[in-house]
């Protein structure tokens, strides 16, 4: 879907008038300086949007900000500090129509009996923490913007278990539940809650980040699979959830390569 979203209908609150549709639509996106977060920020503005950008890395930020036009803001999504600082600026300028959640990572890919504690707390630090941080703090603005959509990057990893994978798995089932119980708890304020669920995504940092830095084992995670998702893929399906009619909630999407059937079943080529 590819409308703008200045046109988006603003459906009112129960017994409440619609306000007027706001000049333009803001939306936060994390994780914003490489991959899904930085694909995200591009196919946002495209449609309309004006978008904070953020993430630690302020130099990918800006150079992104060059690209297309978004805002570019600090932030660490493990800080708390950081989070209130990001909060209040931000909300300075108004409210908020949409936060992205998208920053998050997978660490190692250890089995149980071997797994490292700093990299499960390392994932639940960013991606479930992380995300509760952020939406804790931009739901007043959310809320104010009487058109509201959280929308959390999972992952598929969140469907079904697998050896090797039971932190990343949790922490993004974590997630998962965190969205289910915020639509409960938020619809009656007109805020939509929407999760997209990727399969396999070839991106420049994820196995690499999971994998210690080890191009050759990234690489392999890819190997033969001719079309794995690409950031912009996954891009393009978060801007159809933000940009359908607001008094649509996408609950769940999930989107896998073709390739891959299944979690535990991929198709390679020779």
């Amino acid at each position: 879907m590819t409308s703008n979203p200045q046109s988006i209908p603003v459906p009112a609150p129960l017994g409440a008038p619609a306000d007027p549709a706001p000049a333009a639509l803001r939306a936060v996106v994390t994780g914003a300086s490489s991959g899904i977060g930085a694909a995200t920020v591009r196919a946002l503005r495209s449609t309309g949007w004006d978008v904070i950008a953020a993430a630690r890395r302020i130099d990918r930020l800006e150079a992104l900000a060059g690209e297309t036009g978004a805002t570019p803001m600090s932030l660490d999504v493990t800080d708390q500090a950081s989070v209130d600082a990001f909060t209040a600026e931000v909300t300075a300028a108004g409210p908020i129509h949409a936060l992205v959640n998208n920053a998050g990572g997978a660490f190692g890919t250890e089995q149980i009996a071997e797994a490292r504690t700093e990299d499960w707390e390392r994932m639940y630090a960013v991606n479930v923490l992380g995300s509760l941080r952020v939406t804790r703090a931009l739901l007043p603005a959310l809320r104010a913007g009487r058109q509201g959509s959280v929308l959390f990057l999972t992952s598929t990893a969140a469907l079904a278990a697998y050896e090797g994978g039971a932190g990343y798995c949790g922490a993004k089932a974590a997630q998962e539940s965190m969205a289910r119980s915020l639509r409960l708890e938020e619809a009656g304020n007109n805020v939509r809650v929407i999760e997209v669920a990727p399969g396999l995504v070839h991106t420049e940092e994820f196995s690499l980040n999971r994998l210690g830095g080890d191009q050759g084992a990234a690489d392999k995670v890819y190997q033969g699979v001719e079309y794995p998702l690409t950031a912009d893929d996954v891009a393009s399906t978060v801007a159809f959830a933000l940009n359908a009619p607001h008094h649509v909630n996408i609950d769940q999407l999930v989107l896998r390569p073709l390739a891959q059937a299944a979690n535990h079943k991929l198709l390679r080529g020779s």
